[in-house]
């Protein structure tokens, strides 16, 4: 069964003027965006990384980048100890 009528509607009469407000427009529940404060592109609200400049939004999201000097140095301990008790 045919949707339309071939009187109702016809193919070949098509009309721009009928069809320039029928544009899409952004749905308004996607959320909030702001500015990157790094690169200034507009990023949601929520995102904890930019997807333009690939930064992280907050320290408090970056993953930490230097191990805190007490782990290395206990570490370096930690091998010199083995060292000195294999090496006699």
């Amino acid at each position: 069964m045919p949707r339309w009528d071939n009187d109702e509607r016809d193919d070949d009469e098509w009309d721009d003027e009928e069809s320039a407000g029928d544009e899409l427009e952004p749905p308004d529940d996607e959320g909030v965006t702001i500015a990157c404060p790094y690169c200034g592109e507009p990023i949601y609200e929520d995102s904890e990384r930019c997807p333009h400049c690939e930064r992280y939004i907050s320290t408090e999201d970056a993953p930490s980048t230097k191990k805190p000097w007490w782990v290395l140095a206990g570490a370096a301990a930690g091998l010199y100890a083995i060292y000195r008790l294999i090496a006699g």
